[in-house]
Parts: C-alpha cells; sequence; structure tokens
C-alpha cells in the first residue's frame, strides 16, 4: 500500500467517525482531495486508490496538471474542483476546463464564467464564498451581501448554484473551530430558505479542511477539502502562477 492510499484510507476513517459522532450517515460528507503542488502521478496515485474528486487553487498549474493526468489514461475521468481565487484574467481557463469553482465572491467574475463556459460542457457547479469572520487575509463576500449575489450567480445561464464555501481563520481548538463554522452552516440555511428560484441544487456546504474537518462535519459540512492529510507536507517553490 502506498502512502497516499494510506493516507486516503486515514482520511476516510476520520470522515466516517466525525459523522457517526455527529449522528449523520458516513456518505454525507463528500472528500475533496486538494493536490496543489503536486504532481499528476500523485493524483494518479489517488485516482487509482479510489479519489474522483479534485481541488486545486493554481489555476494554470491545474490546467496542465489536467492535460498531463489525462494523457496517463486513467479507466474513469476526474472531477476537478477550483478552489483557489479567479482573477478576471483567468476566467477562461476555470470555464473551459473545472467542473466546479468554489470560490465566487464577485458577480463580475460569475458573469465572465457564465459567459466563457462551453455550451459543450455542463453548466459549472459553483459555490458562493463567505467569508463570516472577517479575515482580511481570506477571500469572501460578507453575510450580509450573500444573498444578493447568491441569487444573482443563481439567474447566470451556464452556472449552477450548488451552496456556500468558506475558509475560516485557523481557530484555537474544537468548540472555537466549531462555533464559526456553524456561523458558515447558519448562513448556508438561511440562503438556502431565502433563495428562490435557481437555487433548486442549493446542497454543497464546503468547510473543513485536514486539521478542523472534525468539527466542520459536526456543524454540517457536506465537502471537506484535505490535501496535506493525503498528500503529504507540500513544496512552494517555482511553479505557474
Amino acid at each position: 500500500m502506498t502512502m497516499i492510499d494510506s493516507n486516503l484510507q486515514g482520511v476516510r476513517a476520520r470522515i466516517a467517525q466525525a459523522c457517526l459522532a455527529a449522528g449523520r450517515a458516513p456518505d454525507a460528507v463528500a472528500l475533496l482531495a486538494v493536490s496543489k503542488t503536486f504532481g499528476p502521478e500523485a493524483v494518479c496515485e489517488a485516482a487509482r486508490a479510489g479519489q474522483r474528486r479534485f481541488g486545486e487553487n493554481y489555476i494554470q498549474e491545474a490546467v496542465a496538471k489536467m492535460a498531463q493526468v489525462a494523457a496517463l489514461g486513467l479507466p474513469e475521468p476526474l472531477e476537478w474542483h477550483c478552489i483557489g481565487p479567479v482573477q478576471s484574467n483567468k476566467t477562461r481557463l476555470v470555464a473551459e476546463h473545472f467542473d466546479w469553482v468554489h470560490t465566487v465572491d464577485r458577480l463580475k467574475i460569475a458573469e465572465r464564467l457564465s459567459g466563457q463556459r462551453p455550451a459543450r460542457l455542463p453548466p459549472l457547479q459553483v459555490c458562493i464564498q463567505v467569508s463570516v469572520d472577517g479575515a482580511s487575509t481570506k477571500s469572501g463576500v460578507a453575510p450580509d451581501e450573500a444573498l444578493q449575489l447568491a441569487r444573482a450567480v443563481a439567474q447566470l445561464p451556464r452556472l449552477r448554484l450548488r451552496g456556500v464555501m468558506s475558509i475560516p481563520d485557523e481557530a484555537p481548538g474544537y468548540a472555537a473551530q466549531l462555533a464559526v463554522h456553524l456561523r458558515v452552516r447558519q448562513l448556508f440555511e438561511a440562503l438556502r430558505d431565502q433563495g428562490g428560484a435557481g437555487f433548486e441544487d442549493f446542497d454543497t456546504l464546503s468547510l473543513g479542511m485536514t486539521g478542523d474537518l472534525e468539527a466542520a462535519v459536526a456543524a454540517g459540512s457536506t465537502m471537506v477539502r484535505v490535501g496535506s492529510g493525503i498528500f503529504g507536507a507540500r513544496d512552494y517553490g517555482a511553479r505557474p502562477a
């Protein structure tokens, strides 16, 4: 068994145990393997261990990696999620190559993604990124502006609004992690209940990473984003932007 295979089994066991503790079904939480800075071989190794969803932060790096992975001839297609900031000059790459984008926090970006999504592809699955703790180093729409943005995104023709994503600042300990994650959950539920037309598939709460996935699952996350817990420590050396 490889390191990545072993790590995946460990992460899946953590998710299952967290679901059990929260009274949730083990399959209620999807695992997104965050493969940024790791090469196509690592992605293929995880795919051979049964992982299908992969998250990438660096768009140009990701697009090149997708082509390299495709050339290696995996038996099943992978699902690619953009979980990094999307600048205006990168929207076409996201629209043409990704299946999901978790980081829409401005209508301008959503409009460009919709306009540039090829007709041959299914609608791009979109989460609104929210900032519930006001962290100055993180992207995300403010909670009191999230409903207006979500409603506008829901009406764009080549996008499908799926839910909310958040990356709160690191909190000291489980209780503090749970408290901030519950604030995101409350906002998610408020948007779902008030949204209206275009919110029919609003079912995704993208919340939690390697260090806080137990608290995220307890708070109601439906998708956790785990990188180092699967692939190991990262080397942030020279890479494409």
